[in-house]
């Protein structure tokens, strides 16, 4: 990886880590067309540049993060589904993550949810998240564990599942953000403990570039959040949805019409 794929691939992070389209997803495409999808070191730097975009979430919402200790507790409790399914299932979450027919799928499916999401879950009482309570942030939890399917989106799976507890969409995309701080810490944290275990090690190069990347990721992040939530709150989620759809029957007609998309 050169400091021009990685710059691409920080950007498509920061773009998309808070949009229900997967930023994992975007990534895997975009690695595998430029050929270095199946690099252990790429696939590290894939999950942990997503560190760098959701510590945008800390700057833009300082003062909530040292609000309460409720708080914190909430982000917990949320939190332990991913942590629990994240270790029983790492090595299929590995495997998929090479996978960009299971990205396509996925970006449809969630595509053709997003396009009827608005009219579900519209009776929305919880406005802020001091409302939320242990038990809905345990359910949102577990809806963030659908995102272990790259494709999925984790913000997506997030912001549905938060909708279906009756938060606002402000609400609930503010809650996904705040989530997404201590479930990409423990994502980096693993990655780099498999990497090193794996018999890896860091080159002086590797080491710049991933920390260019998450820099990069960072600043994009930082002025993409505020534009979503005041999109989010305008428009609803269609877009999103009829982007996904379209971008997953493009990546599935390219894979069927013979182009090499996967790296398996």
């Amino acid at each position: 990886m050169n400091f021009l794929q990685a710059l691409i691939l920080a950007i498509i992070e920061g773009l998309t880590e808070f949009l229900p389209i997967s930023s994992t997803g975007h990534m895997i495409i975009g690695s595998s067309v430029m050929g270095i999808a199946s690099d252990p070191f790429v696939k590290l730097f894939t999950i942990c540049i997503q560190l760098g975009a959701i510590l945008s979430v800390v700057v833009l919402y300082f003062k909530r993060f040292f609000k309460t200790f409720d708080f914190y507790i909430k982000l917990v409790v949320a939190f332990i589904p991913a942590a629990i399914f994240g270790v029983l299932l790492s090595d299929k979450i590995d495997a998929m993550l090479e996978s960009p027919l299971t990205v396509a799928i996925s970006l449809v499916i969630g595509g053709v949810i997003l396009l009827f999401v608005d009219k579900w879950f519209n009776q929305a009482t919880v406005t802020e998240e001091k409302d939320i309570n242990y038990l809905t942030a345990l359910k949102i939890g577990f809806f963030q564990c659908l995102a272990m399917i790259p494709g999925v989106s984790r913000s997506g799976a997030t912001i549905v599942g938060g909708m279906s507890q009756k938060l606002t969409r402000k609400a609930a995309a503010e809650f996904s953000f705040f989530l997404a701080v201590p479930t990409m810490f423990a994502a980096t944290a693993k990655k780099l403990l498999d990497f090193f275990k794996g018999g890896h090690t860091f080159t002086k190069d590797q080491i710049e570039i991933l920390a260019f990347g998450n820099i990069v990721a960072f600043v994009i992040a930082l002025l993409a959040i505020k534009s979503f939530i005041g999109y989010l709150n305008k428009n609803g989620f269609k877009v999103f949805g009829w982007y996904r759809i379209a971008v997953g029957l493009a990546i599935i007609i390219l894979i069927l019409s013979g182009h090499e998309l996967s790296v398996i």
